[in-house]
């Protein structure tokens, strides 16, 4: 029954994940491991070397870290977040460019966006929702002027 466990599965998820700055934690994770992966490329590759030694693999690592750490406890998302962008340009200087730019980015969208999220905020209504709610309320509001104007 692979369907009737997935249908329990993925609603927990969800709430797992509106509960927490789940894309932002994502993306800081993955910058970290490629920035991490381009530390193993070929000689051909690498277009910086770096500080060799610690300093090169210390950075990534760290933004590994905060990337779970902001998933996993949210509630230290401000701290974590500018630890991240901070290290995510850190490894510019001491990584392969930060990972040929694409894992320093990554960090640093990703710090930006668990900095800026708000775990109390209502929930974004979309357009079409609001305007189908509009209508409903014009589909109301027009017997009701109907009989306000018969009664007057």
């Amino acid at each position: 029954m692979p369907g009737g466990s997935r249908g329990n599965v993925r609603p927990a998820f969800r709430r797992w994940r509106a509960g927490r700055p789940f894309w932002g934690g994502l993306l800081l994770t993955l910058g970290g491991a490629e920035v991490l992966l381009t530390l193993k490329a070929s000689l051909d590759v690498i277009l910086h070397v770096g500080m060799q030694g610690l300093a090169g693999y210390l950075f990534p690592a760290v933004m590994l870290l905060c990337g779970v750490l902001i998933l996993f406890n949210p509630s230290q998302r401000l701290f974590y977040s500018v630890i991240g962008v901070l290290v995510s340009l850190a490894t510019w200087m001491t990584s392969n460019l930060g990972g040929f730019f694409v894992g320093m980015l990554l960090g640093v969208v990703g710090s930006c966006l668990t900095f800026g999220w708000l775990p109390d905020q209502e929930p974004r209504i979309s357009r079409r929702q609001r305007r189908k709610a509009a209508k409903a309320a014009r589909a109301v509001a027009r017997p009701l002027e109907r009989e306000a104007g018969q009664t007057v």
